[in-house]
């Protein structure tokens, strides 16, 4: 039962999480000095807001760096306010200054809204202590963050890369059971597919997630992780095999009439997703799994593939399932993959400083955007005569996330979690309640709230939102009159974000839509020339299996995010759903033959090159439509793929086929979506002129 409570995700996350905040408070009060260790254990939000907690192999490196951003925000931040620099220029500079961090890698640019939220938090110390003191604060403050999160990640040993796994495995797990229980619905994709298409996609975000923590930590040649690179090989293979379809579903349909073979499939399906969830337990709980068998199940489906040798069902359920079976008797994967080809590569700081001058830089447009907001947010405190608007501006900085949708639900969570805190600290303040007590109370709702805001933010923000009245009630005592001002100071930062969001250089995922299916069909071009051709080595095909389905993902998270972005063509997202629906049918064909490749059973030379022609030219007559607006019928300048059927069709050509079946289709829908595209609401069309 311990174990089960110690090494639970969010159970993990939050006491390390109050353990690093309540340290130096509690040393604090047995000190006699309750002050200093609350300011102390405020410096942890911003090394969890750069990431500053992420094992990685620079680890202490990213510290130095995370530290001295800091000190040096917080030094400027005086010396400026000293010389009497308008706060709204000084907020407007920083930004601008910081944000190169953004060109140099995705976890160097969480450093830019770390640092502002230092310089920003320094406005409440000016003028109460000398002016070395934050940044010395600061870096005292990251030198024991630091400290402690590397002595609790060498006790709890590879626990992010396990919570990840095992997730990526529970997650596998509800993928075959869903896909399965859907057996005889799939001759309605607009209906069927999309929960599969959802749990495809958290699959390989998931995925990602792990090649990302595989080359943080340099985790192929580190003995002590190879386990978890052994397990996690063994997921690429069972999202391998489980990913891919039949797609023939009058084919299903008649094997399921004429036998049992539906319930044989789901009990198949049952006894591996139950496996799965077993294995996922295992990996997080540092447990050995029993032993495995699913003999009896794959006999009975052998059975049914004997009695009905003309309909493929049965055969190609036997393969995958039988497959999947050995992979998860033997807990080793089919064959060896090269982890490290997904490498991030970090930008020398030169180089990221040219890109960043660019006006086509993201880090640029992100950094102008945190510098125009908190422009205005202080020179509206300036105006309402707020003299440290630090609340505001802070706001502001918690709320911005990368996109609109992420905001608006930030937005409103905060908003919520901030007003209910304040109504509960408000009635609370009245109890005359010790000083110890206190603490204790302020320890116990930290822990509550770190528990569950990794899921529930809007709930943690109320506990939040408690714990920083007493905070500031321990620090002056007059946390009472703090809180109708910061309730207006929540509001006006999160209008300010939000218009920030939809007015200030905005990233539409709707204006990404185009983009990410160009990626798309390129990826799909280069496995399909992969294939086809005379690239059959393993471990090659094998990562761009892996970049196929992420290039798919990008598409299929941008067509969810502009489904809720305001003022969109319903007609148009409904097109690009289908769209993205056959996409995906192409990315099942491409794993199955990815499969198929690893076992020599492809075409011959000639065969392959007639049919890799036929996809090329289907694939650039997709690339046209989506970069021509005209009418679709005078875009195809190429000729139409050549119909191949001449003698046997085997497998691999049946896959082919169907892949070609699918660009046909994707075809004629960008002529009907590209020709209607989004058109906004007025106000939106002043906003977003270029959003296309």
């Amino acid at each position: 039962m311990w174990r089960r409570i110690i090494y639970h995700p969010e159970v993990n996350y939050a006491l390390r999480q109050t353990l690093v905040l309540c340290l130096p408070v509690a040393l604090g009060w047995l000190f006699g000095d309750l002050q200093k260790g609350l300011l102390f254990s405020l410096v942890p939000a911003c090394c969890n807001m750069a990431g500053l907690d992420t094992p990685h192999k620079r680890f202490f490196k990213r510290l130095i760096v995370g530290g001295s951003l800091f000190a040096t925000g917080s030094f400027l931040m005086q010396i400026l306010t000293a010389y009497q620099v308008p706060l709204p220029l000084i907020l407007l500079a920083l930004p601008l200054l910081i944000g190169v961090t953004g060109e140099i890698g995705p976890l160097h640019a969480r450093l830019l809204p770390a640092t502002l939220i230092a310089a920003i938090f320094t406005l409440s110390l000016v003028g109460r202590m000398p002016m070395w003191v934050p940044p010395l604060l600061y870096i005292g403050g990251t030198l024991w963050y630091g400290l402690f999160n590397w002595f609790w990640f060498w006790l709890w040993k590879e626990q992010p890369m396990r919570e990840s796994l095992s997730l990526l495995f529970r997650e596998l797990a509800d993928y075959c059971d869903a896909k399965y229980t859907l057996l005889t619905q799939l001759t309605d994709p607009e209906k069927a597919l999309p929960p599969l298409l959802a749990r495809q996609q958290k699959a390989v975000d998931l995925i990602t997630t792990c090649y990302q923590q595989m080359h943080m930590l340099s985790a192929s040649r580190d003995n002590s992780h190879k386990r978890l690179t052994r397990a996690f090989q063994v997921a690429l293979d069972l999202q391998e095999h489980i990913s891919v379809s039949l797609h023939q579903p009058e084919e299903v349909q008649k094997l399921v009439e004429e036998s049992h073979a539906e319930a044989v499939i789901r009990w198949n399906a049952k006894i591996i997703s139950a496996r799965l969830r077993v294995l996922a337990d295992a990996i997080l709980y540092h447990q050995l799994p029993d032993r495995f068998h699913m003999e009896k199940q794959l006999g009975a489906l052998e059975k049914i593939a004997r009695q009905h040798p003309d309909n493929p069902v049965g055969n190609f359920c036997l393969y995958h399932f039988s497959r999947i079976a050995r992979v998860l008797r033997t807990q080793k994967p089919l064959y060896t993959r090269d982890l490290m080809a997904d490498r991030q590569r970090r930008l020398p700081l030169l180089p990221a400083l040219r890109s960043y001058l660019s006006f086509k830089s993201t880090a640029l447009r992100t950094a102008a955007r945190f510098a125009v907001m908190l422009m205005f947010g202080s020179a509206l405190a300036l105006f309402f005569n707020i003299p440290k608007p630090y609340w505001i501006l802070m706001t502001i900085m918690f709320v911005s996330q990368n996109g609109y949708s992420a905001t608006r639900v930030r937005i409103q969570h905060r908003a919520l979690g901030t007003f209910a805190g304040l109504l509960i600290a408000a009635a609370s303040l009245q109890l005359a309640v010790p000083e110890s007590i206190t603490l204790l109370f302020m320890l116990g709702i930290t822990l509550a709230s770190y528990l569950i805001t990794r899921k529930y933010y809007g709930w943690s923000m109320i506990g939040f939102t408690v714990t920083a009245v007493y905070s500031l009630q321990l620090l002056s005592l007059n946390g009472a009159q703090f809180l109708l001002p910061r309730m207006m100071d929540t509001l006006m930062g999160c209008l300010i974000a939000f218009a920030g969001m939809i007015w200030l250089w905005p990233q539409w995922q709707s204006g990404l839509l185009r983009k990410n299916a160009h990626d798309a069909l390129e990826a799909y071009q280069e496995a399909l020339r992969m294939l086809l051709g005379p690239e059959q080595s393993p471990e090659k095909l094998a990562y761009q299996r892996m970049k196929v389905n992420q290039a798919h993902n990008a598409l299929f998270n941008s067509l969810n995010q502009a489904s809720s972005e305001p003022g969109f063509n319903l007609q148009y997202l409904k097109d690009m759903r289908m769209w993205v629906t056959h996409s995906q049918f192409i990315v099942e064909h491409i794993n199955a033959m990815t499969i198929l490749a690893r076992e020599h059973t492809m075409l011959t030379a000639k065969l392959a090159e007639r049919y890799l022609q036929s996809c090329e030219i289907a694939l650039q007559r997709c690339q046209q439509r989506l970069a021509y607006d005209g009418p679709g019928n005078d875009s195809n300048i190429l000729e139409a793929p050549e119909n191949l059927n001449e003698g046997p069709v085997t497998i691999v050509e049946q896959h082919v086929k169907r892949i070609l079946q699918h660009l046909n289709v994707m075809h004629t829908i960008s002529s009907l979506a590209w020709s209607q595209r989004p058109h906004h609401g007025r106000w939106l069309k002043v906003l977003r002129p270029k959003a296309d």
